[in-house]
């Protein structure tokens, strides 16, 4: 299901997060936005709903790489009945945590490439999300010596950097 109505969507995740976080105790605050305004240069993170978590239980969210951040995202998300290919619409951020792995991604990505430049044998990343893939798929995207590839299944899905003369590898 599309996010016809982002309001009523922003209302429904509203109502869902003050039962959570009043029934866990957590000392937050939270701010959900439609349509959120994002940087030119992040063309790969446009969330139409965008809520961001502060407050002194704000690094218990981010504990264990953002698990519980990334939990209530899902819970939100099926809750709203979203597909899979629509997850991207509404996004969870606490501390501007998400902002700083975009750029941890966006910078590890760099590196890699300079390194399979340099010596020729791919770079494969640990298992990341989904929508961490994509960032470091479209980080090199545009880049005229190298691919990337997605490999592996479920959880241990990765990326791997590779020369673009490489043969793909089935799986």
């Amino acid at each position: 299901m599309p996010l016809e109505d982002k309001v009523g969507a922003a209302k429904r995740i509203d109502q869902l997060l003050r039962e959570v976080l009043s029934a866990a105790g957590f000392l937050l605050k939270y701010r959900i936005m439609v349509d959120p305004p994002v940087e030119e240069d992040r063309d790969w993170e446009r969330p139409q709903i965008l809520v961001a978590f502060s407050g002194p239980d704000g690094p218990l969210l981010l504990e264990r790489g953002g698990e519980l951040l990334r939990s209530l995202e899902h819970v939100t998300q099926k809750m709203l009945r979203l597909e899979s290919e629509d997850h991207d619409k509404v996004a969870f951020d606490c501390m501007n945590h998400r902002a700083m792995r975009l750029e941890e991604l966006r910078l590890a990505a760099s590196v890699a490439a300079e390194k399979v430049l340099k010596n020729g044998v791919p770079y494969e990343f640990a298992p990341m999300s989904a929508r961490e893939r994509r960032i470091v798929h479209l980080a090199l995207r545009d880049h005229a010596e190298l691919k990337t590839e997605s490999r592996g299944e479920g959880p241990g899905r990765c990326v791997v950097v590779l020369p673009k003369a490489a043969k793909p590898r089935t799986q």
